[in-house]
């Protein structure tokens, strides 16, 4: 199935890897069609090399490409103009505003709604909903696609590998809680 429907992912939500992975498995599962900027990855690298300054620059470029390589259409350019027309409190999210109108977006996924007012967004035909919801809805409109891709993440991870009640205890530190919820319904399947 090939999705029309078209989101943008706020660095915060691309900042935890563990929620990051999860987003980019359901990408990949082609439900929706995710899409970012270089602004946005510069903004989530950056903030996690200043957390975890343990952590290598070229490891994080690595995954970088990997996810512009292998979600297709993902990486937006060319919005930079619009920018300056972009009214929001935040003065620092207007790239992610101009990069959705741009980039065709009718959602942008992020953990800081406050900081994209629906009555700003309503202008440019955009919502924003933060990750469990949109998670969460994915999962009453496609469960058994959501769940393999959760299915994916979890037998991805080998260092160490996680256990389904371990791997939805992660899901869970991340914000998810009502998709948790949901998906300890199917944890067999996980």
């Amino acid at each position: 199935m090939r999705s029309h429907f078209i989101v943008i992912y706020d660095a915060c939500v691309l900042y935890p890897a563990p929620l990051r992975d999860f987003l980019m498995r359901l990408a990949l599962a082609d439900l929706y069609r995710a899409r970012w900027t270089d602004m946005i990855h510069d903004e989530w690298t950056r903030n996690v090399l200043k957390k975890r300054p343990d952590l290598k620059r070229e490891d994080l470029d690595r995954t970088r490409s990997l996810m512009n390589a292998h979600v297709r259409d993902s990486l937006v350019t060319g919005f930079e103009h619009l920018i300056a027309s972009i009214e929001l409190p935040d003065f620092d999210d207007r790239h992610v505003v101009a990069a959705a109108i741009h980039g065709g977006a009718s959602l942008i996924v992020t953990f800081n709604l406050k900081d994209f007012p629906a009555d700003l967004l309503k202008r440019f035909n955009l919502s924003v909903q933060h990750p469990d919801d949109f998670i969460f809805d994915l999962l009453g409109l496609h469960p058994a696609s959501v769940c393999e891709a959760a299915t994916n993440h979890r037998r991805s991870l080998k260092n160490p590998p996680k256990t389904a009640d371990e791997y939805l205890d992660t899901l869970l530190k991340q914000g998810l809680t009502q998709t948790v919820g949901l998906l300890r319904e199917w944890k067999m399947a996980i």
